[in-house]
């Protein structure tokens, strides 16, 4: 994406708006006089919009324009002038007004570039540094030793190649790094391709920004069409067992015989399935020897014991971290560099390759080949160690698709097929953050991401609720996800990072959304958050906020753009009447904060073949040669992180397979 002078003066002034320099504040001087458009460059931004399907690219656009034209002023019932001519003020009160407009597409505009602007500025570093890191208290890279485990082999494309295997495997997160490794390990001939980079031990720089950009799927910017939901997905060797927060939870017994029953999936309720599960808990090593929580997990886990709910500690797959290790484990959302984390890059995929399978990462699959209804290879394009694009064909007797629950079900309409629900009953687990400022230092960057879960509301209505747990932050995150009513006081809510700790809530959406592909073949996400799910996401919200006011916080933020706060009074009863208003704030898409990192359901599996995709054998019915080994498959949200369903499920699969 190519940008006019205009247009990147437009971005800088945006920047400068959301992050905008204060000098009347003797104190942290260097941090009151930063601006926007010190860090973020109109280049990085178009970077992030060129990486979007093609709607997105084509409103961004659009946006632009409309901030070059005299009619801004009818957005916000301001001066007829152009966004460069209008004062601090007045670019500032404009944003006020998009953020909470009766206008879907003026919030939308507001949101995104909110989001932009303030993740971009605080997560990006040069070699690790960010004058603001002092002032905020962020430690930035920690280093250190690095993992010394091998490099896994690759395959280098330097020619336009055509190669054949037994099997394809297109993916390797929870899903197909599994299926590799099991029918790699079993003597079959495997090829295992990853449109995502392979990063070992010291490549994990721990910068956020840059592993953002690199270990996630659209740079870690994808949104649903609406741009309500924010959309974290990995893409990369490992997929999302490389980035997750390590919470390796076994599919609820209610969920899998939900599944077996109205699905026609039986065996997810036999033994056959929990052998798959303990298979796989044994391989990653899950295990709750841990006894350090950061402060945001003990104030979860201290504020359910008081208020008598039920909490119980998160089972992980980290490799036996000792009191050492604490202030490392919090780093490996943006990949773990000292090999503690056992995701599929440790386990499965060096079992694979060991095993003589070959990988090939940054190998984009475009389409697969069908014939006689009969999958016979995939085209794909690849990069050579010098960077230059290569075409090749696989040709596979039978092809594994685990790219993920937005791009398996893309692939597969970009290659022909035909069945009516293949993209349809997307799962997102919806997930809202409500955060606090305490006295005492929360330093949520150090420590298990996750070490506590709340199960108290998992299910309040038959097997649909949510649960509380906690999220890995760093300075991006924090900025992109705080509330922004000003740039005064954006600037002082991230002053208080080092003090903020935050639970999330993640609802078991009943009712989903769905991918389409645009003109390029890339997904779109549709998904509307339905009142049913909605309902639960404020009622976790109104727990959140009991928790963080019986731990003593000094104040509540909330994710909700009219900047709605609890200033802790003491008294529970000011609390109740606060949150009693909670659901009248208004929810509408883009009025507040949404983000999914669990993405589960487009090509279901089940018994009746014109409703579900996927056959309970994992192999699909309009194509039975290629067979689902993700998220994709799961015939509703699992209501839960889904990692480990994900790779029983595709443990399962592969058994099959052998």
């Amino acid at each position: 994406m190519k940008l006019t002078e205009r247009q990147c003066n437009i971005l800088e002034e945006v920047a400068n708006t959301f992050i905008a320099p204060d000098t009347t504040n003797g104190e942290h001087k260097g941090f009151w006089a930063s601006k926007g458009a010190d860090r973020v460059a109109p280049v990085k931004v178009a970077e992030v919009i060129a990486s979007q399907p093609r709607p997105a690219r084509e409103e961004f656009t659009q946006l632009l324009k409309i901030l070059d034209s005299n009619l801004l002023g009818m957005t916000w019932a301001g001066p007829m002038k152009k966004f460069l001519d209008l004062t601090f003020q007045q670019r500032e009160k404009l944003f006020v007004t998009w953020s909470n407009s009766p206008v879907k597409k003026l919030r939308k505009a507001f949101s995104s570039l909110k989001k932009l602007s303030t993740f971009i500025y605080f997560s990006s570093t040069e070699g690790g540094y960010h004058p603001d890191f002092k002032a905020i208290q962020y430690p930035g890279p920690l280093l250190g030793d690095a993992d010394k485990l091998p490099r896994l082999s690759e395959l280098q494309i330097d020619n336009d190649s055509v190669f054949s295997c037994e099997v394809l495997v297109i993916g390797s997160g929870a899903g197909g790094g599994v299926i590799a490794g099991e029918l790699a390990g079993s003597g079959k001939d495997v090829i295992i391709a990853d449109k995502g980079p392979y990063l070992h031990g010291a490549d994990f720089t721990q910068e956020e920004g840059k592993m953002i950009e690199t270990l996630y799927d659209g740079k870690g910017a994808i949104t649903s069409s609406d741009g309500q939901v924010s959309i974290f997905a990995g893409s990369c060797v490992g997929g999302g067992t490389t980035v997750n927060w390590a919470g390796s939870f076994r599919t609820p017994d209610y969920v899998l015989q939900e599944w077996a029953s109205e699905h026609g999936v039986p065996f997810l309720a036999s033994q056959s399935f929990q052998d798959s599960l303990n298979a796989v808990v044994a391989e990653i090593g899950v295990n709750t020897n841990y006894s350090l929580h950061n402060l945001q997990n003990q104030l979860l886990l201290d504020g359910s014991r008081k208020l008598g709910q039920q909490v119980e500690l998160i089972p992980r797959n980290e490799r036996k971290p000792g009191a050492e290790d604490f202030q490392k484990l919090g780093f490996s959302s943006l990949g773990d560099r000292y090999g503690i984390k056992q995701g599929t890059a440790q386990t499965y995929i060096r079992k694979a390759t060991t095993a003589g399978a070959r990988l090939l990462s940054q190998c984009q699959i475009e389409k697969i080949a069908i014939k006689n209804g009969r999958a016979t290879g995939a085209e794909a394009v690849c990069y050579s160690p010098k960077g230059h694009k290569k075409k090749v064909f696989i040709q596979a007797e039978k092809i594994v698709v685990a790219a993920g629950a937005i791009q398996t079900p893309a692939l597969l309409k970009r290659s022909g097929l035909k069945h009516d629900h293949i993209g349809k009953h997307l799962h997102l687990h919806p997930t809202v953050g409500i955060s606090a400022t305490y006295i005492q230092k929360s330093e949520a960057w150090f420590g298990p991401m996750m070490s506590v879960v709340n199960d108290q509301f998992a299910r309040l209505d038959g097997n649909y609720g949510f649960k509380l747990e906690t999220p890995p932050t760093h300075p991006g995150l924090i900025a992109m996800s705080l509330p922004w009513s000003g740039a005064r006081q954006f600037k002082e809510d991230m002053l208080k990072a080092s003090h903020i700790a935050s639970f999330i809530a993640i609802v078991r959406d009943k009712f989903p959304g769905y991918i389409t592909i645009d003109k390029e073949g890339q997904p779109i996400v549709h998904y509307k958050l339905h009142g049913f799910d909605l309902k639960h996401l404020i009622n976790g919200m109104e727990e959140a906020s009991r928790l963080h006011f019986v731990n003593d916080c000094e104040q509540i933020i909330y994710p909700h753009f009219g900047n709605h706060r609890f200033n802790n009074t003491g008294k529970r009863a000011d609390l109740e009447k606060f949150i009693h208003n909670l659901p009248v704030w208004g929810w509408r898409p883009n009025q507040f904060s949404l983000y999914s990192a669990h993405q589960m359901g487009t090509c279901r599996m089940g018994e009746d073949k014109k409703t579900h995709p996927t056959a309970p054998d994992g192999s699909l019915y309009e194509v039975p040669n290629i067979y689902i080994g993700d998220g994709s498959a799961f015939p509703s949200a699992s209501g839960v992180n889904p990692m480990l369903s994900i790779m029983a499920l595709a443990h399962h699969t592969a058994q099959g397979l052998k």
